[in-house]
């Protein structure tokens, strides 16, 4: 069944996000008190022209236009308003000892000294991992997605602070990329419809047994695996429309004679080395911090449900799974009100929807009134930063983790009780006989 967006046509959706997100932009984030790294990501968007309206003219637009012009002029195109937008993708190569090795995410890193900005950023891993300038004619700088602390230990250490910026290429054609193999395994453009539709949602397995045995080896992942089982994420699966390969990464075409041995291969998966296990016959899913970034952006969009398709992470356990799910039933409630508080979990005017996000926001973090925070706050304009989860998924999360904790604690006294009277039945039987 269509979604209201694919009967009225994406772009003309897309022409509205964007324009609203250009005029204002998500506050700035400082850095956590114990961390002052910072990294930067691009989301990149095209519209493909379709079969029936294909472009007779390559013109890109005149670039001295403002930008709200420049995004007029361009969405007034035929071609454009019948076209498919789409979002690029990078596959990251497999690297032992790489925590993100062979995830899907947007082309960012790091930044560094020399940059002069965040967005700076962005535009330099851009040009780095899949050489794409995103500072010629042909690119718009449309504006950014909300700023977010990323953490370690379950969102009790800060690693960075991750800046999520928009770009719009207005070629017809596909962009020429130039992938860095140690960087980039492969690239994906994935249209919008594909990453709105229910259907495409699913659930990414996840082995989080070496954050309980860090120090310790084969045999105590095993028992913690074996105990917990794997965490399971919200994900979606991706379908691209077009595809490119590095044929340059290690491992683009399998060697039969390098291939491990049955007892290597079982303890590369007992211990999840995704470098050496496979990694590029895994599906392509969407998930994590990525996920996180698209949700904000896609909820902008009817029919306004990505933030419900998102789920809390949880376990596969079933025991574990159901501690969970009554240990956080309440804090999810919560959470969830301060969503509709701010107007996401609604089908609302989009222009109402960010003034509401920033007041909720702030409300959530500064016990602010929401009636005190308009529209020039949140442009950044007077200067007002706001914290690193005043956005959709970050306040779904809020003590969600350390309710979790609980419900392990709680899960690992349940088996031991159990395990406790399992063994006292059987010394029972035993004796008796």
């Amino acid at each position: 069944m269509d979604t209201p967006a694919s009967q009225a046509g994406l772009s003309h959706f897309l022409h509205g996000v964007l324009s609203e997100l250009y005029q204002h932009p998500s506050p700035h984030v400082p850095d956590p008190p114990s961390c002052k790294k910072r990294a930067s990501v691009a989301l990149i968007i095209r519209v493909r022209p379709t079969y029936n309206h294909w472009p007779t003219s390559s013109s890109i637009g005149d670039p001295s236009l403002p930008v709200k012009d420049r995004l007029d002029e361009f969405f007034s195109q035929p071609w454009v308003q019948n076209g498919d937008p789409e979002v690029l993708f990078i596959k990251r190569a497999a690297r032992v000892g790489d925590r993100w090795t062979g995830h899907i995410a947007l082309p960012g890193g790091k930044r560094d000294p020399e940059d002069t900005d965040d967005q700076a950023a962005a535009i330099r891993e851009a040009s780095e991992e899949i050489g794409l300038d995103l500072t010629t004619d042909d690119c718009i700088h449309v504006g950014n997605l909300p700023e977010r602390w990323v953490t370690t230990s379950w969102g009790s250490v800060p690693l960075m602070v991750l800046c999520p910026f928009i770009f719009l290429t207005t070629r017809s054609d596909s962009p020429t990329l130039n992938l860095q193999p140690t960087e980039v395994a492969s690239t994906h453009w994935i249209p919008f419809k594909a990453l709105l539709s229910p259907s495409v949602r699913t659930v990414e397995h996840v082995d989080i047994s070496q954050r309980f045995t860090k120090q310790s080896g084969f045999l105590a992942r095993m028992a913690v695996r074996s105990l917990m089982g794997f965490m399971q994420f919200s994900a979606v699966r991706l379908l691209p429309s077009e595809s490119q390969q590095c044929s340059s990464v290690p491992g683009f075409i399998p060697n039969e004679k390098t291939q491990p041995s049955f007892l290597q291969g079982l303890k590369s998966w007992c211990l999840s080395n995704q470098a050496e296990s496979g990694e590029r016959d895994r599906p392509l899913l969407l998930w994590g911090l990525t996920l996180g970034i698209l949700t904000d952006f896609l909820d902008l969009f009817p029919p306004n449900d990505a933030v419900q398709l998102w789920k809390p992470p949880t376990f596969g356990v079933p025991d574990l799974r159901l501690i969970v799910s009554v240990l956080t039933y309440n804090l999810r409630k919560h959470n969830k009100e301060q969503l509709k508080a701010a107007g996401i979990l609604k089908n609302t005017n989009l222009d109402d929807k960010l003034n509401a996000l920033s007041a909720t926001s702030d409300t959530v973090t500064h016990n602010q009134d929401q009636g005190e925070v308009g529209r020039t706050e949140r442009s950044g304009s007077s200067g007002q930063t706001t914290d690193g989860h005043a956005y959709a998924v970050g306040i779904m999360l809020r003590g969600y983790y350390d309710r979790l904790r609980v419900a392990i604690y709680l899960f690992l006294a349940w088996r031991i009780a159990l395990g406790s009277a399992a063994g006292f039945t059987a010394w029972r039987f035993f004796r008796r006989r």
